[in-house]
């Protein structure tokens, strides 16, 4: 079953400055509009494949709204963002091929357009961003591959390097320079990290306080986040990285509704976590810079698992 959505919902938006610096996509300076504190969710499995997106004001709480649809129906895409534009890489699921990129306006809504396609066919991989450049790593397969786009242009990817390990269901977070890929497949606990507007293999970060897959990552300007999971079962774990140096994760707080299968996103304070195993349409967020547990957001349009998150900043 594939769902798809009718009498798209537009908005007239009213742009506001905000002085944030950077975030899980990009790391941005400057007055920011709208789009600084707007999240988006796309795809999933939810009864079906979906090609939904949805959108959220992350710096509020309440329910998510109809964004409009993707190019293909599918779920486990990865997520890069600048302040302007989301690009959703790869995925599975009904006619999808998993090399499908397709991107959208944020503080617009409407459907997604073709960006081109990715160097090679994946899905359950991992994005970070800078303000100019997205790079995805891992997927399916337990693949080490990176390779990297220009958000603003569109066109296929291009080969960046290496993975520290090859592994599926990993999670990214970016500070603006730096990416942090996390977890994976088999209980993995790695964290390895790159410089975003280079190329090159990952290098050794640290460890995970919990080994886990199927996660989600975000960040603050400063901070990376990890959250959920699935490790011989649902995972409530959330645990933190100071981005710009190197070592193990320290304990965050715990996530409501021990989960899997979750997607996440922030703006420079706050992060979310949207769906989860099994098909939960429950969104919750974090104050990044701080510790403690998830506090209740709103839900998601559609129940889902296997989505994926970007925002704006």
């Amino acid at each position: 079953m594939i769902y798809n959505k009718d009498n798209l919902i537009k908005q007239q938006m009213e742009y506001k400055s905000h002085s944030l610096f950077g975030v899980i996509s990009s790391g941005i300076s400057g007055n920011l509009s709208i789009n600084a504190t707007r999240a988006l969710f796309a795809g999933g499995y939810g009864g079906g494949y979906v090609n939904v997106m949805d959108y959220i004001t992350i710096d509020s709480t309440g329910n998510a709204t109809d964004f409009g649809d993707l190019t293909v129906a599918r779920r486990w895409v990865s997520g890069v963002s600048n302040k302007t534009r989301g690009v959703w890489c790869g995925g599975d699921g009904g006619s999808s091929d998993g090399s499908e990129m397709d991107y959208v306006t944020i503080g617009t809504t409407g459907n997604a357009t073709d960006f081109g396609n990715m160097s090679v066919s994946r899905s359950q991989c991992a994005g970070v961003s800078s303000t100019t450049r997205g790079v995805t790593g891992g997927g399916s397969g337990a693949s080490n591959v990176m390779d990297y786009i220009t958000i603003a242009s569109t066109g296929n990817a291009t080969d960046f390097g290496n993975l520290t390990s090859a592994r599926s269901y990993l999670a990214g977070c970016s500070s603006g320079t730096r990416g942090v890929f996390g977890g994976g497949h088999d209980k993995i606990n790695i964290l390895d990290y790159i410089t975003i507007d280079s190329t090159g293999n990952a290098t050794d970060f640290g460890d995970m306080t919990v080994g886990r897959g199927m996660l989600a990552g975000l960040a603050s300007e400063t901070r990376g986040v990890f959250g959920g999971g699935y490790a011989d079962g649902n995972v409530d774990t959330i645990d933190y990285i100071t981005i710009d140096t190197t070592g193990n994760a320290t304990d965050f707080g715990n996530i409501s509704h021990g989960k899997g299968y979750i997607g996440g996103t922030s703006s420079n304070t706050r992060g979310v976590f949207g769906g989860g195993h099994v098909e939960i349409n429950n969104i919750d967020y974090i104050t990044i810079d701080t510790t403690g547990n998830s506090t209740d957001f709103g839900d998601l349009t559609l129940g889902r698992r296997s989505t994926t998150g970007l925002s704006g900043t």
